[in-house]
């Protein structure tokens, strides 16, 4: 035998999980922007290329400058439509590049021309 419950009698408990989803993206969107501002950093120096990233697990890392090999900027479909960019800073670490997230598109450039004319003026073969 089927029994068909009436819809009507659901509607507490959607208008619930309505409720709940809503209250987690307003946490979301107050905490995250304020969090991530004080998390995620980033600087170059005439020394070195420092970055430090991580919402929950935080990581550093820095790369002296003899050891960049390349910089990249990548700009996908929703950053260009934000004027955003990433950048890449490939050494020869085990442990990966240095991604920089989130920059607007002119600092971007500005960090990668920077890093391209310091990087090829210092000493060291990058290995």
């Amino acid at each position: 035998m089927l029994f068909l419950s009436d819809p009507s009698s659901h509607l507490g408990v959607n208008l619930g999980f309505l409720a709940a989803t809503a209250a987690v993206a307003a946490a979301h969107l107050i905490v995250m922007p304020r969090w991530r501002y004080r998390v995620h950093r980033w600087e170059i120096t005439d020394t070195a290329c420092y970055a430090q990233a991580g919402w929950i697990v935080q990581e550093r890392r820095i790369a002296p400058l003899s050891r960049i090999q390349t910089v990249d900027a990548h700009r996908g479909p929703l950053e260009q439509l934000f004027s955003l960019a990433n950048v890449t800073v490939t050494t020869a670490s085990a442990a990966g590049p240095i991604k920089i997230r989130g920059l607007d598109s002119l600092t971007a450039d500005q960090l990668v021309d920077q890093l391209t004319r310091t990087t090829s003026a210092a000493e060291g073969d990058a290995t």
